[in-house]
Formats: C-alpha cells, sequence, structure tokens
C-alpha cells in the first residue's frame, strides 16, 4: 500500500491510498488515454517522484486528473454504483467519493488497459483506444479515441450497478475564461456517409437538425436507439487559433449508444457529479447558462443503469472526439487556401463521422489488434523485449503529433512540432519522426513531404537551401516568405534528400523523384559546398548551441550527396549520378581523416573535427543504412558499437560531451544499426528509464542520462513531440 495527498480544487487535501498495481510491459511516466492529434492529445500523468510531493500518482487512473500534453487539467470523471455506493475509478472529483483498487495497468500500440476491483466484489476492466490505422486513411482521419468499460461480479453473487462518465468544458480551449456552449441530441439510426465535401466548405457549418433529436433541459428521453452526444464548443470560434496549444475551434463530442437506463446532464461539476453519487442516476437536464469553462465547471454526463450484473461482462463503449471541417491553412502554389480535415471528404456531416466512429468499435478494436501485435511480433524478433517496451509506448504519441488533411485526391499529413516550438512540417522533426512511417505506410511519408515541396518549388520560399519549416505556428502552415525561418540549411538539405530517397525506395515511385528532381539537385548543390567542412551552425539539437565542423552533421550532408547520386541513376541522368557518387566518396574518405579520433582508445568519431577529446551519438550514420547506400565503410559502424558501451551512463549514452543529456530518437536511431550488444544496451537502458523516470508527463525525447530527469536546459521540457517515432528506426531499416 502507498497513499498520496491531492490538493482539489475548491476542496481540502484528500490523501488516498492504494494497494499495489502491476504495470506492464513498463510504468510509464505518463500514461496516453486519448492520444490522436495535436489537439486530441490526453494524459495521465503517472511519474516516479509521487513519494517526493511531485505531479504524478505512481500511474492509477482515479485520484488525479487527466492532462493536455502542455500539462493544463482536461476534466474527464468516472464513479460506478455498487449496490447504492459510489466509487471513483478515474479523475479527482471533489468531493472524492471512495477510490477503486487498481490491481493492473497495460499498455499495447494503441491502448491503455486497467484492471479495478470494487469493493472485492465487482471488477473493472477500462480500455482507453486510440486507434492507428496507417493504411486506411478514413480511420485514421478521424480525430476520436474510445473508452471502453467492461464490468462483471468476481463474487459469485449478483449485484446493482451503475455507472457514470463526464467529461468538463475545459477541453474546449486552452483559455479558461472563454466562453462554452453546448447541446444535447441523439442522432437517427440512418445517418450516411455518402456526400463528398467540397474543398471549401464554410467553416463550421451548422447541423442539419434533421439528423438529430434536440432534448431541451426539461425533456425526458425516453427512445432508445441511436447515439447520445454531447457537443461542446467555444461559442466564439477562433479559426486557426490556439491558446495554450489547445485549439479554440471546433466542436467536441462526447458520446455513448443511446441504451435503455441511460440518463444523461449537463451542469455544475459538482451537481452533476453528486446527482449521480446520490441516486445513480441523472436528470435528463440540459443546463442553458453558458458560461465561462472555469465558471462553475460545465460539466457534461452520462450515466448507465447496468442493472443486475453477475458472472457475465456488461460492456459499455464512449467515444471522445474533435471535429474541425477545416484544419489547416496553407501557403501553397496559389497562395494561402484553407484545407480541410481529411475526415470531410469520406462524411457528410459531422455527425456521420460521429455515428461512422462509435459504431465501428468492433472493427476498430480489431484493427488495433492487429497493430498491437504486429508492433508487438516485428519488434520482438528484431530487437526483443526492451525494444518492445519503448516503441509500443510512443506509437499513439508519434502519430498523435499529426493531422491528416487534404482530399482524397490530394491528403496531406501535417505535423506540429509539439512543445518545443510548435511548428508546422518542421523538417527535422519530421526526420527522427518518419521512420514510424516507413515501417507503417510509406506513402505518409509522402503525404508529410507534399507540403514542404509544393511551397518551395511554387517559389513561396527564396533561400536556395531546404526550409526548417513551414510555419512558425500550428495550424497556420503559412510558409516564410522572406525566408526568415531557423536557419538549418545543411540539416535540412540532407534530411529532405534522405526522406524523399527513403519514401521512393519502400514505394517503388521513381515519377516522385523526377517530379522534384529540379529542387533535389538544387539542394544537392548546396551540400557539395558546404557539407564536408560545415560553417559554425546549428543542428536540429539547437538547444546544444552553434559549432563549427560537426562530424554528425557532416556525415549527414554527405549521405545527402550520395542518396541524390542514387536518385539520379534511378531518374536516367546517370552521368550526375557518377558524378555526385565520386564526389560522395572522396568526401568520406576525408571525413575519416577529420571526424575520427583514431590515436584514442577505443576510437571513435569527434563532436567537432579536430576536437579528439570529444564524442558524440552518430545518428547521422542511420540514412546510410536505411537507404542501402554502403558509402560509409563496416569499419566505423564497428568502431562506434564498440565505443559506446565505454561512455554509457546510468540511462543511456550521452548525446555529447558538452552535457549529461541524451535523446531518445538519436539513441534509437543509433542502437538500430548497432551491433546487437550495444543495442540491447541502449534498449535495456531506455526501456529501465520509462519504468523509473521522475518525469510525469508525457514520453520526453530529452532527458538526462544520470537520474533520468528532464534534461536540465532553462525554461525546456520536450513532451509529447513526434520525433519518437524514430522509436521504429530498426523496424524501418530495408529487410
Amino acid at each position: 500500500m502507498f497513499s498520496h495527498c491531492y490538493a482539489l480544487p475548491f476542496a481540502a487535501l484528500v490523501c488516498v491510498s492504494y494497494a499495489a498495481s502491476t504495470f506492464s510491459p513498463a510504468r510509464p511516466p505518463a500514461i496516453p488515454l486519448a492520444v490522436k492529434s495535436p489537439y486530441v492529445n490526453c494524459w495521465q500523468q503517472a511519474g516516479s517522484d509521487v513519494e517526493m510531493g511531485g505531479p504524478g500518482n505512481g500511474g492509477y487512473l482515479a485520484g488525479e486528473w487527466p492532462t493536455f500534453w502542455a500539462g493544463q487539467i482536461l476534466g474527464w470523471t468516472g464513479l460506478i454504483r455498487v449496490d447504492n455506493i459510489s466509487y471513483t475509478w478515474m479523475g479527482a472529483p471533489a468531493p472524492l467519493p471512495t477510490v477503486v483498487n487498481q490491481t493492473s495497468f497495460e499498455y499495447t500500440s494503441t491502448r491503455s488497459s486497467f484492471v479495478m476491483d470494487v469493493a472485492g466484489v465487482v471488477e473493472m476492466n477500462v480500455t482507453f483506444l486510440s486507434s492507428i490505422t496507417p493504411t486506411d486513411l478514413m480511420r485514421q482521419s478521424l480525430i476520436f479515441s474510445y473508452v471502453d468499460v467492461s464490468v462483471t461480479a468476481t463474487d459469485g453473487a449478483t449485484h446493482d450497478v451503475q455507472l457514470y462518465t463526464d467529461i468538463t468544458a475545459e477541453w474546449v480551449s486552452g483559455d479558461r475564461t472563454a466562453i462554452a456552449e453546448w447541446e444535447y441530441g441523439v442522432t437517427s439510426n440512418d445517418s450516411s456517409t455518402t456526400r463528398k465535401r467540397n474543398f471549401f466548405d464554410s467553416f463550421a457549418p451548422l447541423l442539419d437538425r434533421r439528423e438529430y433529436t434536440d432534448v431541451t433541459s426539461s425533456t425526458k428521453a425516453t427512445a432508445t436507439g441511436g447515439i447520445a452526444y454531447h457537443k461542446i464548443y467555444r461559442q466564439t470560434q477562433l479559426l486557426w487559433s490556439e491558446t495554450d496549444d489547445q485549439t479554440d475551434y471546433g466542436n467536441w463530442y462526447w458520446a455513448t449508444d443511446n441504451v435503455e437506463g441511460l440518463t444523461f446532464q449537463s451542469g455544475a461539476d459538482t451537481d452533476v457529479r453528486s446527482a449521480f453519487t446520490t441516486s445513480g442516476a441523472l436528470a435528463n437536464t440540459n443546463d442553458t447558462n453558458f458560461r465561462a469553462i472555469n465558471d462553475d465547471y460545465p460539466t457534461f454526463a452520462f450515466a448507465v443503469d447496468l442493472g443486475t450484473v453477475g458472472a457475465t461482462t456488461v460492456s459499455t463503449i464512449f467515444s471522445l472526439g474533435l471535429t474541425q471541417e477545416q484544419a489547416v491553412q496553407f501557403d501553397g502554389a496559389s497562395g494561402n487556401v484553407s484545407v480541410p480535415s481529411l475526415w470531410t471528404s469520406y462524411f457528410s456531416t459531422e455527425l456521420d463521422a460521429l455515428a461512422f466512429f462509435h459504431t465501428d468499435f468492433a472493427t476498430a478494436s480489431g484493427l488495433a489488434t492487429t497493430f498491437d501485435n504486429q508492433v508487438s511480433d516485428d519488434g520482438m524478433a528484431a530487437g526483443g523485449a526492451d525494444f518492445v517496451t519503448i516503441a509500443s509506448l510512443t506509437a499513439r504519441q508519434a502519430f498523435g503529433g499529426t493531422q491528416l488533411c487534404g482530399t482524397t485526391a490530394a491528403p496531406y499529413l501535417f505535423l506540429k512540432e509539439i512543445s518545443s516550438d510548435g511548428n508546422v512540417q518542421t523538417v527535422d522533426v519530421c526526420f527522427p519522426f518518419h521512420p514510424i512511417l516507413i515501417y507503417t505506410n510509406p506513402t505518409l511519408l509522402k503525404y508529410l513531404l507534399d507540403p514542404l515541396f509544393i511551397n518551395q518549388e511554387a517559389g513561396q520560399y527564396p533561400n536556395m537551401y531546404s526550409m526548417h519549416d513551414l510555419g512558425s505556428s500550428y495550424p497556420n502552415a503559412t510558409g516564410h516568405v522572406a525566408g526568415n525561418d531557423e536557419k538549418q540549411p545543411l540539416e535540412e538539405c540532407g534530411n529532405m534528400l534522405i526522406m524523399t530517397l527513403a519514401y521512393a525506395q519502400r514505394a517503388n515511385d521513381t515519377a516522385y523523384l523526377s517530379q522534384h528532381y529540379p529542387i533535389l539537385d538544387q539542394w544537392t548543390q548546396y551540400l557539395i559546398e558546404e557539407a564536408l567542412i560545415p560553417a559554425d551552425q546549428i543542428s536540429t539539437d539547437d538547444f546544444a548551441g552553434a559549432l563549427a565542423n560537426q562530424t554528425n552533421l557532416a556525415l549527414k550532408g554527405i549521405i545527402g550527396i550520395e542518396a541524390m547520386a542514387v536518385i539520379a541513376n534511378l531518374t536516367g541522368n546517370t552521368i550526375t549520378g557518377s558524378n555526385y557518387t565520386s564526389i560522395a566518396h572522396d568526401y568520406i574518405t576525408q571525413w575519416q581523416v577529420l571526424g575520427i579520433a583514431h590515436d584514442a582508445d577505443p576510437p571513435h568519431t569527434t563532436l567537432a573535427y579536430g576536437m579528439n577529446d570529444t564524442h558524440g551519438l552518430l545518428y547521422n550514420l542511420f540514412g546510410d543504412r536505411e537507404l542501402g547506400l554502403n558509402l560509409v565503410p563496416q569499419s566505423v559502424y564497428d568502431m562506434q558499437s564498440a565505443f559506446y558501451p565505454t561512455v554509457e551512463e546510468e540511462y543511456g549514452v550521452p548525446l555529447d560531451t558538452r552535457h549529461d543529456y541524451t535523446k531518445v530518437d538519436w539513441e534509437m536511431l543509433v542502437a538500430a544499426i548497432a551491433s546487437t550488444n550495444t543495442s540491447q544496451m541502449i534498449f535495456s537502458d531506455i526501456a529501465n528509464w520509462i519504468n523509473e523516470t521522475p518525469t510525469n508527463r508525457a514520453f520526453t525525447d530529452l532527458y538526462n542520462a544520470t537520474g533520468g530527469d528532464y534534461g536540465l536546459i532553462p525554461n525546456l521540457t520536450f513532451t509529447a513531440r513526434p520525433v519518437v517515432g524514430g522509436a521504429f528506426g530498426l523496424l524501418a531499416l530495408p529487410k
């Protein structure tokens, strides 16, 4: 048993005691609940710092509020009533009913599952499912997540059981003083999915009132069938706007089956929850006092009377998600345009999308299981149990930094650089993210790269090298017409060449290389001039500062030149290809003299040329192996594999000699191409870090290799970033 105290809003300090839960395959720093996009991105802070008064609670669903990735509370409550006694299974409502006993937790690539004991007589299984369907764009485009709550009696008797869940208006905006508005309805049973939306449909149109039954504040719902839903939104919609990284536009839906025994209510948080704890049912009333999010916390609840529950499991499905008809503002070939969410190409209305998603649970669950098993089986075969522990935790987070937009004729995968800069399509974030796309569906990498090509090939970017990002503030992919984006020219040119060839190789799409040949060649000219002896500049690890002659950065540029040689050969430009190959091989020969401390014991590559007492993770070597270039001699791979164990710290190998911190994405790329012993060492270190780190938000990719806390950089805490897609580096290598 252990206890932890929580300071609850408008309540005294509450202490909760838990029997120990098991955690499999590890206890993560934060548990993914609903993680599907940059805005549907909800976590339960866990963290091993609970005994030191930290914000985590050790990995338990009850007794603490879920949070947005940035740390602000997202009100989400679960209660259960067994034989007229109420218990809390999620959240931290005040007053806090007795907390159920969580006995186990398990995560997979798509699921977070909790098993809970209620008073020794009833068992609950609560599963949060954010499905990942990389080859099914329709399902992947829906920004929704499931909660599956199953209840079974365990003592051989039967029990009277009622189930309750709610969300609050805190999901609607990061501006807690903003006015929220809401409504309640029930879908009809014949929602269609036939009409394709027009690309420039107006933003947030009113729903067709014929498609649902509006329930007023005084009407009691008696009909069954269809889907019951609360719809919540910011009264004043601010298109393309965020507050504290939460969206300021779109409609949120909280839904469940409209079954016999379902009641609903909206109102002040304490009023709605006390109605359930008092009677086991809700009033079927809809609060009409639209108000600020933090004014008596508008709360939207369902209660389901499960009746007499025995040994037969009773399950209830809830759906939570966001609909935004227009998703991104994009500076494309013809200037700034409004790009719709891709789901609008498949569904005529928001309610059609909601209805499909909710009723698709059985299929979605099966597809999720297939994906979970694929990652587990492939990961176990390639990297072992520690690799699976890491990769399966990163999958939802990686895809949760993206959203499918556009139309079926021209889909885009837009990416947000979560938590660091908030940029759109940051090229040096796309690069560590892209291995998960290569593994799951290489065509998604094309959809990620396309907006970058469209903008630059239209002349919307004035520099001869590759742009750093497509917009400084998601979801505004409005480019940098003045060319004043963050300057990482060598880094980004190498990244674009490597990623483009990686896509074309896996998708067998030589036409894509021909389509973009001129600008790819333009970027190669920059690399030929600058890669071998890099100027004083920053790399993707900009937080570490600028440095001249960076060994690892030079390697990326040289690999980029060789990648262009392959591109030239594949597109019939064989004379150019031969020339670029000659240049790349000449450069790599010189690089081995300039960038390796040959007299060191053991020898190793340096942080920068001539700095023989320095070292760093040579993660850019990954591109050579990923593309099958065989540009870099095997002796370099072997040398680095032998060296990394000599500088290993408690939780991994430091990024370089300047600091104690390391990066998960780069460690995983290094491990993917290292010897078996070295790769297993790195996988083991990271898996141990996951289970022991005192960090307590969504998986950070920047942490101290000793102690395991956040990388000690002032005002810099990386969380929830999609760069963790690099954990799939091993599975992205050519078969």
